[in-house]
């Protein structure tokens, strides 16, 4: 073991400064903002998108507002102000004794009706006229469209019905002598709809919560060592390559770089996901944003600005979030089709009634064109997917499963391959001792005794696994006099009125201690992947302790579960490649990378992708973050950092991989639902459209009134949303 020292010629008396966290945008990183329907489109500067119309939102995202979120919400509060006080007009007359028909008359309730449908229809769905628009224009056909058509349609057909009802025909008027509206069937989907963008943005939100949280970890200053002595504090923007910089104790260090005088260690699970801090010494590289513990010591700077190792991070982080496909994509390319086929439905409805029709022809022609419109609306179409992803997503959380998008859900069925970290996913990520070999003189617990008496003067990670597996079994420990660091070997002092040397056979043999008699063991421990420290007392070697990061009791069980569902599991990790053989060996997984960096991860992922492979990334650390972007699915674990969580599509609250193997099964479940619903969706349409155009009436004598084709169009929302409630039930094992 190795233990830091201090020098009195290089340390100054200084005190850590509290900083505040940093989250301004690195001036090196563009303002590039992209579409969240078509990442292909990027431009500099805020705008819109030239193919669906919706607003463009930063590629690497920042502190600023949500403007566009908050806008939203306003519509959606507004719209649903108007939308229950409509519905209730609307429908009240289903009751018994017909209420509402006894307060209101049929035209005071057919312009309270307009009076409130009008800033629903109006304002709060203003978006979406502008984005059909857009749409048309650039011949992008999407929800957006049907959206606007819809409801642009319900609302000026029932507005004409309001105004203007002497243009139709005594066919549709009603047994009052009135023309049906149907304002409320136009303020429903413009609230529902709204509720789902609302929904849709507030998940971009949390998305670009993860780059936030990677650009916080950046420090805000620096402290540059002049060339008379002097030292000054600098914006971290002003360093430049070469320069001087001092990191005290408890600071980030500021860039990445290479350490020059001074030594102590430095957190690194940044980048390395592993828990015990790495020993610096001069000529050591260091990475910014890292955090120093012990030791104060002065470093070159190497890398700034974009080269740093953070910043690539939260660009690879940035990229493959911003190259998914979500599962809406499928809606959109049937819609594509849909549209412009109801579109000339109704179209040739129109041209035919006017043409060959019965009298009144041009009324008739519009009616039944409007009723092609109206039960062509795309309520059903737009709540089949998004009920489903609700649902899945509430039943997911009651197990302990957390989906952050529709495209994590769509894609668990597919998976093929599943790369696992090993610290924290596979592993609990806590060092401790794990065994305590004493075979000769001295028993367990006073070799226990003697090594924590000895560790509770030293600042070594490990030391602190020893210690606290004496304070777990409540010992009091002993004085150690004559304590010694020695740099690289271990330590030593005198305890109880022994002579006690803890640490590495460089140790043992500095103190002429033969440890051959043990080594056999400890090449048994070290193949289970643990780290292992000689102690002996009184120039005798007395035994050894054990200290490891233990495997999690469901791991095993995990892993064996999803090897017979057919997937490929592949442990990635930073840890040395002894230690990972081990775990992976103990673990039967079936690949083992070991001694990686975040950049080659992310590389790994990549490649399977390119064979054609669905990945899975399952991680806990921040260095896990671009790989869990750049997977197909994310799996971070709850028990690891908020950066992991963010840039994941989904979380295991209790970190248990198991949770993998219920998130596939409900992923098929919740993938049959919105096949399901779909169907519900367009069974409508599929029989509804050609009886609305008027094709059994040459037979029959049956026209479907706008009345009738909205009842239908309800009736798929139901049937949409009562299926998709099901899977709240749906057997999850």
């Amino acid at each position: 073991m190795r233990h830091s020292e201090t020098n009195d010629n290089l340390l100054k008396p200084c005190h850590t400064k509290t900083r505040p966290k940093s989250t301004a945008q690195p001036v090196h990183l563009k303002a590039t903002y992209t579409c969240p329907m078509h990442p292909e489109v990027r431009q500099e500067g805020p705008g819109r998108c030239p193919k669906c119309g919706m607003d463009l939102e930063p590629l690497i995202a920042n502190d600023n507002e949500d403007h566009e979120l908050k806008k939203m919400t306003r519509r959606f509060k507004a719209a649903l102000i108007f939308t229950i006080p409509l519905v209730v007009i609307a429908m009240g007359d289903l009751l018994p004794g017909q209420p509402i028909s006894r307060i209101l008359s049929p035209n005071w309730r057919m312009y309270l009706e307009l009076l409130l449908a009008t800033p629903v229809c109006l304002w709060s769905g203003w978006p979406f006229y502008v984005l059909a628009i857009s749409s048309i224009k650039n011949k992008s056909l999407n929800m957006f469209t049907l959206i606007g058509l819809g409801v642009s349609v319900a609302y000026i057909y029932s507005l004409v019905a309001a105004l203007i009802p002497g243009i139709f025909p005594d066919t549709f008027l009603n047994t009052n002598g009135h023309v049906a509206a149907y304002f409320e069937a136009a303020g429903v989907i413009v609230t529902l709809i709204l509720l789902g963008q609302v929904l849709e943005l507030k998940a971009r939100s949390s998305t670009n919560a993860a780059i936030k949280e990677l650009l916080g970890l950046q420090p805000n200053e620096a402290r540059l060592v002049l060339k008379d002595g002097n030292e000054k504090d600098i914006s971290l923007q002003d360093v430049k390559i070469g320069d001087l910089l001092r990191v005290r104790p408890g600071e980030k260090v500021p860039v990445d770089g290479e350490v020059v005088e001074g030594k102590s260690f430095v957190d690194e699970s940044m980048i390395s996901g592993e828990p015990i801090p790495v020993e610096k010494n001069s000529k050591d590289k260091v990475v910014g944003a890292t955090i120093n513990e012990t030791g104060s010591f002065v470093m070159v700077a190497q890398k700034i600005g974009a080269d740093t190792l953070l910043s690539r991070i939260i660009h690879m982080v940035a990229e493959a979030q911003r190259s998914r496909a979500p599962i809406q994509k499928m809606v959109d390319r049937v819609s594509s089709i849909f549209v412009p086929l109801v579109i000339l439905t109704a179209i040739a409805t129109f041209i035919i009634w006017s043409l060959w029709g019965p009298e009144p022809r041009l009324a008739y022609g519009l009616i039944n064109a409007v009723a092609v419109l109206i039960i062509a609306c795309p309520c059903a179409l737009g709540l089949a997917t998004p009920m489903s992803i609700m649902v899945a997503t509430g039943r997911g959380a009651t197990f302990g499963v957390l989906f952050k998008n529709a495209e994590a859900i769509e894609l668990m069925r597919k998976l093929s391959i599943l790369v696992s970290d090993k610290t924290g996913t596979l592993t609990e990520g806590k060092p401790k001792l794990t065994k305590i070999y004493a075979p000769f003189d001295v028993d367990e617990e006073k070799l226990l005794l003697y090594a924590a008496s000895l560790e509770k003067s030293s600042e070594h990670p490990l030391a602190k696994a020893i210690v606290n597996a004496a304070f777990e079994r409540s010992f009091k420990m002993l004085d150690a006099k004559n304590f010694l660091s020695h740099t690289g070997k271990g330590v030593s002092a005198r305890i109880d009125g022994h002579e006690v040397a803890l640490g590495n056979l460089a140790l043992m043999a500095a103190f002429s201690v033969n440890p051959q008699s043990l080594e056999k063991d400890a090449d048994s421990l070290r193949k289970e992947g643990a780290t292992v420290i000689f102690i002996a007392i009184d120039k005798k070697v007395a035994g050894l302790l054990a200290v490891a990061d233990p495997i999690k009791e469901s791991s095993k069980e995990a892993i064996k579960t999803l090897q017979q569902a057919g997937l490929k599991v592949v442990m990635v990790t930073g840890d040395n490649k002894v230690t990972a053989l081990a775990v992976g060996k103990i673990l039967g997984i079936d690949e083992v990378v070991a001694e990686v960096l975040p950049e080659e991860k992310v590389k790994i992922i990549k490649k399977y992708q390119g064979e054609g492979q669905v990945v899975a990334m399952a991680g806990d650390g921040i260095n896990d973050a671009p790989a869990l972007a750049q997977a197909d699915v994310g799996i971070a674990m709850g028990t690891g950092t908020d950066v992991a969580m963010e840039s994941a599509g989904l979380t295991l609250i209790k970190g248990d991989l198991r949770g993998i193997v219920r998130a596939r099964l409900l992923s098929m479940a919740t993938i049959r639902n919105i096949r399901q619903n779909l169907f519900f969706a367009f069974i409508y349409n599929g029989f509804g459209v050609p009886i609305a155009a008027g094709v059994l009436y040459p037979a029959l004598g049956v026209l479907l009134s706008p009345m009738i084709a909205a009842l239908a169009m309800s009736l798929s929302s139901v049937s949409v949303v009562g299926n998709a409630l099901r899977l709240k039930k749906s057997k999850i094992e």
